[in-house]
């Protein structure tokens, strides 16, 4: 596989299980899908996002997976350079998973044009496990698998 190849699987594969874990909490509290997916857009294009119907929330999903596609980039390259990523995936998949998840949440998310919403620990942990376990461990083990 190309590292092309190898870097879409990965960020699809991430992309689609992190998406897919968030929706089901979001189904499972009764809040409407569309307006997670918005929320996702509302980093590009801020409180508007929430107006925007359809659009906005395809927006939203599009953005969401050239974020997991680049973070699937990123290890990737990283896993050139440091080769216990290929070597222990499972570790450096779920430090990986941890990583996007305070990068995401505490850097990217805060200086985007999203709504600035509370804190809630909970949520935070949620969010910390998902992309633990749907988020760095699949990067890691698909470039694992297709580096060796």
């Amino acid at each position: 596989m190309t590292a092309s190849e190898t870097i879409l699987c990965a960020g699809l594969i991430a992309g689609t299980l992190d998406i897919t874990a968030t929706t089901a909490l979001f189904a499972a509290q009764g809040l409407p899908i569309q307006r997670l997916w918005q929320g996702i857009a509302s980093g590009a294009l801020g409180g508007s996002a929430f107006s925007g119907g359809r659009k906005t929330a395809a927006a939203g999903l599009l953005f969401h997976f050239i974020i997991a596609i680049s973070v699937a980039g990123v290890y990737y390259d990283a896993s050139h350079w440091i080769t216990a990523l290929v070597e222990r995936p499972i570790l450096c998949g779920a430090l990986y998973g941890v990583l996007v998840h305070l990068v995401m949440s505490r850097i990217v998310v805060p200086l985007s044009a999203a709504p600035k919403r509370v804190f809630s620990m909970k949520a935070f942990l949620i969010q910390l496990i998902i992309h633990i376990c749907f988020v760095g461990l699949p990067v890691a083990l698909v470039v694992s698998h297709f580096s060796r």
